[in-house]
């Protein structure tokens, strides 16, 4: 009986803890202010929503849920590269800008 309390009052700290850090990491996403900051707050949610997956996994016992997590860890990785590489060219662009004086 005190593992099954111990079990429930950590995972309500756990689906807590992740709620508050989700609120926290949504702010850093609206109000950026740099692209690079934005991909990193997209990354973070992504890794929140595969820790919320987890806990929600033990609280209802449905093991298919892993499945989903381990799908968005492989997205959020292809995700967090494509928009990384998009950043970089994005950046490279401005400075070839800079260097015509802006006329292209």
């Amino acid at each position: 009986m005190t593992a099954d309390l111990f079990l429930f009052v950590s995972e309500n700290v756990a689906l807590s803890l992740l709620a508050v850090a989700v609120l926290i990491v949504l702010v850093r996403l609206f109000r950026g202010p740099t692209l690079p900051d934005r991909i990193l707050s997209l990354d973070m949610l992504t890794t929140l929503a595969i820790s919320l997956i987890g806990v929600l996994t033990l609280r209802l016992g449905v093991d298919l849920l892993l499945d989903i997590a381990l799908a968005l860890c492989l997205v959020g990785f292809v995700a967090t590269v494509a928009l990384a590489r998009y950043a970089l060219l994005r950046k490279a662009g401005q400075a070839v800008a800079a260097e015509s004086g802006g006329n292209g």
